[in-house]
């Protein structure tokens, strides 16, 4: 029979540990800690998926512990939790991550300019306007933001997406963009904070969050069409909020001659990792667990074509949310009225992603 040698074994400790450290992708890690048990101890006991993860995507650091199957060791159960997180966060497919408004800085004229418009694509429906605006302002430096929930908990967004709004019912058609935007991710302060309705009672919840990533500032063209700003890396953003900060304002209203911001529509593309991962946040100390579910894990994946996840395939558009504008419209085709108007609800052109 032929003698088969382990070569790692032959080196020291630290010789083989920087070896398998130089692998980057968590499938390769998993293969290598099915080689040998010798192997296997390096991997795990070392946290390799770990610090692969973390080095990959610093906004992990924050989780302190995690929770997962308690038929395990700490070690495995970290070792099988991060190679399956770094899966997820690099080969879920993408989709459209915005789920709610949670509160805008100002509204002029609530609730027809609601942010709630912002959640539908078109930026007309029924010959009215579907548009949030912020109050208006002498100064152009006056800033606003709109906060939104995301689809899960835990999220690696890719790019932000903003559609300023062209009032075409004003003389000369005026765009009310900004001259640059902003983003910032991350968590509520208190879970009690979030049992109150900011929208309706047009209140800033701007200081009701931790905001653990703030990006770079994005030019805003003063256009009437979807822009998109991609981030410069993907980002976890942990905790499920988003906020969009306009900073600038270049269109005055000619009928009281002050500056506002108009927005049509926000969309956040990315990766929402719900089911199979969840983060929870521990008060007062504020630390955060990051749970995982194998079983829900392995059914998304199993899922996937030919058992490996879609990186580039996005709905045609994002998921349709009912907003003020078509509140009537919807009622009257739910109850069958027939009232001599075609309605078009669900297939109004407007920019898809491609």
């Amino acid at each position: 029979m032929e003698t088969r040698i382990d070569f790692l074994e032959w080196l020291e400790p630290d010789m083989a540990f920087k070896i398998l450290s130089c692998l980057d992708d968590s499938a390769d890690l998993v293969r290598a800690s099915a080689v040998s048990r010798y192997w296997q101890n390096i991997v795990v006991s070392n946290g390799l998926s770990k610090q692969l993860c973390m080095s990959t995507f610093p906004q992990l650091a924050c989780i302190t512990r995690v929770v997962g199957p308690s038929h395990e060791n700490s070690s495995e159960r970290d070792h099988r939790a991060y190679a399956s997180l770094f899966r997820a966060l690099t080969s879920f497919p993408l989709t459209y991550c915005v789920a709610d408004p949670v509160s805008a800085s100002s509204t002029d004229n609530y609730p027809q300019e609601s942010i709630m418009n912002t959640l539908d694509p078109r930026d007309t429906i029924r010959n009215r306007g579907s548009y949030w605006s912020s109050k208006g302002s002498n100064d152009t430096e006056t800033p606003e933001t709109l906060i939104y929930s995301l689809t899960a908990n835990i999220c690696v967004i890719t790019e932000i997406n903003l559609h300023p709004f062209q009032a075409l019912f004003q003389f000369d058609f005026p765009i009310y963009s900004s001259r640059f935007v902003r983003f910032r991710m991350g968590h509520p302060k208190s879970c009690n904070d979030l049992n109150y309705d900011f929208v309706d009672a047009q209140e800033c919840a701007d200081d009701k969050f931790i905001w653990t990533y703030t990006s770079q500032m994005f030019p805003v063209i003063q256009q009437n069409r979807l822009q998109r700003f991609k981030l410069p890396e993907p980002v976890i953003c942990i905790g499920g909020y988003l906020q969009v900060e306009l900073l600038g304002r270049v269109q005055k209203q000619a009928s009281d001659d002050k500056y506002y911001f108009c927005v049509a529509h926000v969309q956040a593309i990315g990766r929402q990792l719900s089911p199979a991962f969840s983060v929870e946040f521990s008060e007062p100390s504020n630390s955060v667990s990051l749970k995982y579910d194998a079983a829900k894990f392995g059914l998304t994946v199993s899922n996937g074509q030919n058992g490996s996840l879609s990186t580039s395939v996005l709905p045609v558009q994002p998921p349709r949310q009912l907003a003020w504008g078509n509140l009537q419209e919807f009622m009257q085709i739910v109850e069958g009225h027939d009232d001599g108007v075609e309605y078009d609800v669900w297939a109004d052109e407007f920019d898809p992603i491609l």
